[in-house]
C-alpha cells in the first residue's frame, strides 16, 4: 500500500453502497402529531408502559413491585417475573408487552408503509430490549399484529447478541479481499452508554460466508458513567484498540488492517457526522473533528500494513451482522431498541460477498 492512503483508503464512509448489500435507508426520522415515531418504541417507552400498569395497583396499594421506580427493574427480574408463581405481577408485565407490541407494530407499519422500506420481506430487531424474554415475545406479538393486517412480514430477534452483533457486522464494511490473508479485524460500537472494542474472529473453515464468525475477545468501556470529553474518549478508545491488538498478536491472530466502527448518527463520506451523535461525550459533530482521522493518527499501522478504517451507523452495522442468514430473501430491514429506535432497509446484491 501506498503512503498516500486516506482516513478511509478502501471505501467511504457512511456509503449505500457496501460489498454484499445496497443501504436502502438507515437512521430515518419518521415523525407523526406526537413527534419522532421511533421514541414510541425504545426502551424508555417500554418503562413507561410498565409504569402506566403499575400506577392503578399503587394507589390499592397492591403494587407488587413496590416502591421500586419502573426505569430501575432489571430485565432479568421481568423475564422471572414472567414465568413466576406471582400471577398479578406476570399480568402486569404481559399487559405492559402487549402494549409496546402494538406500539412496536404502529412504528413497523410506518416505516413499511414508507418509499424506502417498500415491498420488505423481513425484519430483525436487535438493540439491548431484545436481549430478555420480555423482548422476543414483544418482537413475536408484533409480527402477529401485523400479519393479522395482512403484512406479509417475517420479524425475528437478532441472532447474535446485541453487543456482539454490534461488532460482527463491522465485517462487512471490508471488502472480501481483506480476508483472504487475514483472520480477524477490529470493531468498535459506540453507543450512548457504553463503548465496546473488541476482534472479531472470521472463522472461514468453518463457513465461508463467515456466518459463525464470533467476537474473540471485547473491552466494554462504559463511557457514561465517566463523562470523560470527546479527546479523553478518544484516548481510551485507542489504548482499548492497542490493548486488543497485542493480545491478538500474542495469540497468533492474522489482524487484518482494518478498523470497523459502528456510530450512531448519519455518517458522511469523509468520516465526519451530520447529525445524531447527541448522546455522545462531546461534540461529536463539529466540523473539526474526524473520529476515523484520529485513529489513524495514533494506529498508523496493524501489523506491517497501514491501517484502513471503515466507520457506518450503528444500526446498519448492527443489521450487517444477520447478512449470512438473510440470503434466502432480497429486501430486509433492521430496528434496533434501545435509547432510540435505530434502522436500515437493505437490499442484497446479487453477486453474494465479494
Amino acid at each position: 500500500m501506498s503512503d498516500t492512503i486516506t482516513t478511509t483508503g478502501i471505501a467511504a464512509h457512511g456509503a449505500s453502497r457496501l460489498p454484499s448489500v445496497e443501504i436502502d435507508s438507515f437512521n430515518v426520522e419518521l415523525k407523526d402529531e406526537e413527534g419522532f415515531i421511533g421514541d414510541r418504541a425504545s426502551k424508555g417507552a417500554f418503562r413507561d408502559i410498565l409504569e402506566k400498569w403499575r400506577k392503578p395497583l399503587r394507589k390499592t396499594g397492591e403494587d407488587p413491585f413496590g416502591k421500586e421506580p419502573s426505569e430501575n427493574i432489571s430485565k432479568k427480574l421481568l423475564d422471572a417475573i414472567l414465568v413466576g408463581d406471582d400471577t398479578e405481577a406476570s399480568a402486569v408485565v404481559h399487559s405492559a408487552i402487549e402494549d409496546f407490541a402494538q406500539e412496536l407494530a404502529y412504528v413497523t407499519r410506518r416505516f413499511l408503509k414508507s418509499k424506502a422500506w417498500e415491498r420488505t420481506e423481513r425484519i430483525v430487531v436487535g438493540g439491548g430490549f431484545r436481549d430478555s424474554r420480555l423482548g422476543e415475545l414483544a418482537i413475536a406479538r408484533t409480527e402477529i399484529i401485523l400479519r393479522a393486517e395482512d403484512f406479509k412480514i417475517d420479524m425475528r430477534p437478532i441472532r447474535h447478541h446485541p453487543d456482539d452483533a454490534g461488532l460482527i457486522g463491522a465485517l462487512y464494511l471490508a471488502p472480501s479481499w481483506i480476508f483472504e490473508s487475514h483472520d480477524s479485524i477490529l470493531a468498535i460500537d459506540i453507543g450512548g452508554t457504553n463503548i465496546r472494542v473488541g476482534v472479531v474472529e472470521t472463522r472461514p473453515k468453518k463457513s465461508p460466508d463467515l456466518a459463525k464468525a464470533c467476537v474473540w475477545k471485547s473491552e466494554l468501556w462504559r463511557h457514561a458513567e465517566d463523562e470523560p470529553s470527546r479527546e479523553q474518549a478518544v484516548k481510551r478508545m485507542v489504548k482499548m484498540l492497542k490493548d486488543l491488538i497485542a493480545k491478538a498478536d500474542k495469540e497468533g491472530f492474522k489482524l487484518a488492517p482494518f478498523i470497523g466502527i459502528a456510530c450512531p448518527g448519519v455518517i458522511k463520506a469523509d468520516g465526519s457526522i451530520e447529525k445524531g451523535a447527541q448522546n455522545l461525550p462531546g461534540n461529536w459533530e463539529s466540523r473539526k473533528f474526524n473520529l476515523p482521522a484520529s485513529l489513524v493518527e495514533a494506529i498508523p499501522q496493524v501489523g506491517e500494513h497501514d491501517t484502513a478504517i471503515v466507520m457506518h451507523n450503528d444500526g446498519v452495522v448492527q443489521g450487517l451482522s444477520e447478512m449470512p442468514f438473510m440470503q434466502d430473501v432480497k429486501r430486509w430491514g433492521v430496528l434496533t431498541i434501545g435509547t432510540g429506535l435505530g434502522n436500515a432497509r437493505f437490499t442484497n446484491r446479487s453477486n453474494g460477498k465479494g
